[in-house]
């Protein structure tokens, strides 16, 4: 492969992008691999295209799709900060330095804001998620479990099994929660829903929810009591520099 020389002003020519010639590897376009995905994954968010991505970065688009569908793609630290100055992120976090790690350890940022969210705004952030928090009281003590969620007519559902800690909800009146954190850029939200939770026994009722649900149970297996939330309080706030 030989090399492809990008300069800017002034620059000296860089050898860490591939040839054009790339492009005929190029696949059926979608990210592959850990590293692809987080890239795909931060320009979406940016609203920025790969074209984009790739000028602003000083690449090849083509050397950006190779990094982006090449599961073994490994580009040198000098690309990798580049582009994590581009997407507004560290090298480390593009890599999956941190992805064994739970949101919340990097630092506070000197000058941050807490904005109360209104419950128009925290639906719409609901309704974006597919992981939450449902909390309820049971006789053995609180519990707190993580489950995969849908928002359908404004309220919550999510799906289980006869028997599981999540089917204890049924019947009760619950908390839950979902939230997001960037590290990076020190911001982020989360959103608190209280309401009755109650079990859905009507076929029909199971099947709508089926069919209009995306998110599945990560735990598997056959799953099929769908647990429905009913807010009558929703709250939540967001935190930014």
């Amino acid at each position: 492969m030989s090399a492809h020389v990008v300069r800017g002003p002034g620059q000296p020519a860089r050898k860490d992008v591939p040839d054009p010639g790339i492009e005929e590897e190029r696949g059926d376009g979608a990210p592959r691999g850990d590293l692809g995905r987080r890239i795909a994954r931060r320009r979406a968010e940016l609203g920025l295209t790969r074209r984009e991505t790739a000028l602003r970065a000083e690449m090849a688009p083509s050397y950006l799709r190779y990094l982006e569908e090449r599961p073994a793609a490994s580009p040198d630290r000098g690309a990798l900060l580049r582009l994590a100055g581009v997407l507004g992120t560290t090298a480390s976090e593009l890599a999956g330095g941190s992805a064994d790690l739970p949101p919340g350890h990097g630092r506070a940022a000197r000058s941050v804001e807490f904005t109360e969210l209104t419950e128009r705004e925290c639906r719409d952030l609901l309704s974006t998620h597919g992981v939450g928090r449902l909390a309820m009281t049971t006789p053995a003590g609180p519990l707190v479990v993580p489950v995969n969620y849908g928002v359908v007519d404004g309220a919550i559902v999510f799906r289980t099994a006869a028997g599981t800690a999540p089917a204890q909800a049924s019947g009760h009146r619950v908390a839950f929660e979902a939230d997001s954190v960037d590290d990076t850029l020190s911001r982020g939200w989360s959103v608190l829903v209280r309401g009755q939770a109650h079990a859905v026994t009507e076929p029909d009722e199971a099947h709508r929810l089926t069919e209009r649900v995306y998110s599945a149970p990560w735990a598997g297996g056959q799953r099929d009591l769908w647990i429905r939330i009913e807010p009558d309080a929703v709250t939540g706030r967001r935190i930014t520099v």
